[in-house]
């Protein structure tokens, strides 16, 4: 069966001037216009294929890939504003539409929200939401310290970075412990650093611990190998200078360096720090 807003495998069942018809189970055919057909398509081929509605709300095939579907959040901008709603630029012909009533704020043209793609069962239209609180957090907490998670950061607070965890949960990035520029829309990799009573969630971007301090170490020994061995970085330099150069804080610097010179990886200098 055919998932409407997903990316699907279906079988060429026939050709036809103006393109293709695959096989959509209960959707019956689908056509999939000729400019998308791959060169050289015949009848019995199986194709990967984005489905959605067009313009005049029937099922259309496509080889292009969306900048999101349905079940993903993404920065997204306003390509104009109508009656009905805004409309999104998502990579297809086709707008992402935001009805009034989805919206957070009202939406802007030339602007980019954060938005969650979903179909809508009663119209089965892809639409999207700004609203995202209604959609993090359905499911229970099920996580483990030290876990490593894909974070979307969402927002920025006083107490830090709202960032969405696996595309299912809140969660916190607390400022003092951000040592990189972070940006709406933008995605990484973090750690699930604590789980609250309440099953909020607190992240870190960096691995707790031990394992914490040899992924800094492994850092600190690639950046000397590319500058010839050397760096004007010691236990006195500046924490901003630290955080400019290895996006760490100074006290994860010097817990790293102080391992590598018990290792006898490191020989430290009065002006800096050298490979051995």
């Amino acid at each position: 069966m055919a998932a409407i807003g997903l990316i699907n495998e279906l079988e060429v069942v026939k050709e036809v001037d103006f393109g293709i018809y695959l096989d959509g189970g209960p959707h019956g055919e689908i056509l999939m216009p000729k400019r998308y057909v791959p060169e050289g398509t015949k009848p019995g081929d199986q194709l990967s294929v984005f489905i959605y509605l067009d313009s005049e709300d029937r099922l259309i095939a496509t080889s292009e890939t969306p900048k999101a579907m349905v079940g993903d959040f993404a920065l997204l901008k306003v390509v104009s504003v109508t009656p009905v709603g805004a409309f999104l630029d998502w990579g297809l012909p086709k707008d992402l539409l935001v009805p009034f009533r989805e919206q957070h704020q009202r939406m802007e043209a030339g602007r980019s929200y954060l938005v969650y793609v979903y179909l809508d069962d009663e119209s089965q239209r892809i639409v999207a939401t700004s609203k995202l609180d209604k959609c993090v957090d359905n499911v229970p907490v099920d996580y483990e310290i030290g876990e490593e998670v894909d974070l979307l950061i969402a927002g920025q607070t006083d107490l830090g970075f709202k960032a969405i965890i696996d595309n299912s949960h809140w969660g916190m990035l607390y400022k003092n412990e951000v040592f990189q520029p972070l940006k709406v829309g933008q995605k990484l990799k973090g750690f699930i650093k604590n789980i609250r009573e309440d099953e909020k969630v607190d992240l870190a971007l960096q691995k707790e611990g031990y394992e914490k301090i040899d992924t800094i170490s492994q850092d600190i020994l690639n950046k000397l190998a590319a500058h010839d061995g050397f760096l004007p970085l010691t236990d006195k330099s500046s924490p901003e200078l630290i955080q400019e150069t290895f996006k760490i804080s100074k006290k994860n610097f010097k817990k790293a360096i102080g391992s590598l010179y018990k290792h006898r990886l490191i020989k430290l200098e009065e002006n800096g720090i050298r490979m051995l």
